[in-house]
């Protein structure tokens, strides 16, 4: 099987969305990063997705499904409840709602995803519950040139006790953006 990747983008203070909630000034390259050579190799290596429900609804739940959304495969989306209406997917891409917790969503991911990677792509406590169960194999961090001063931060609620980072690689992947990758591993104690 393919190891789980969790990564989201952050501002240079730590946030990935300031104190109103928004994440525009983190994405102000976005169509640049989508041509990133390194994205579309992502991409390609990507057999399936988890996120909160949270950052499921942040877009329209209904257009995720559109053939533009560069991640026509599985999604899974780590929730409390499974909404009462939601499109089931468009034949290359799929929506499941899993609702008993970040082991059964990444379980469930792995195997959709075969020997590809598994993405859990936001939001911050997805992340975190990824992180803190020891099920994240690597950790991708996008850095953008802004101080948001306020927001949520991705790395709030981390049990530092039990995670060490390796760096593995740092790239300049657009003309403003940094991305960082880390290999997860358990910490000795």
């Amino acid at each position: 099987m393919g190891k789980v990747m969790a990564g989201m983008t952050v501002s240079l203070d730590g946030f990935i969305n300031d104190k109103d909630g928004s994440a525009a000034k983190l994405s102000p390259d976005f169509e640049e990063l989508l041509e990133a050579p390194s994205f579309k190799k992502m991409t390609d290596d990507t057999g399936a997705i988890i996120m909160g429900r949270h950052t499921f609804e942040m877009a329209d739940p209904f257009d995720w499904v559109n053939e533009d959304y560069e991640f026509q495969l599985p999604l899974f989306i780590l929730a409390h409840n499974v909404p009462e209406k939601y499109l089931k997917g468009n034949g290359k891409l799929t929506v499941t709602f899993v609702t008993d917790g970040i082991e059964s969503v990444i379980t469930q991911a792995k195997n959709a995803a075969g020997d590809k990677m598994v993405q859990i792509i936001g939001g911050a406590d997805t992340i975190q519950q990824a992180l803190n169960s020891g099920l994240c194999d690597e950790l991708g961090i996008d850095v953008m040139p802004v101080l948001l001063g306020k927001g949520l931060r991705l790395f709030e609620n981390i049990d530092t006790d039990k995670i060490t980072l390796e760096r593995v690689s740092v790239e300049k992947t657009t003309s403003i953006r940094t991305s960082i990758i880390f290999k997860v591993a358990k910490a000795d104690t």
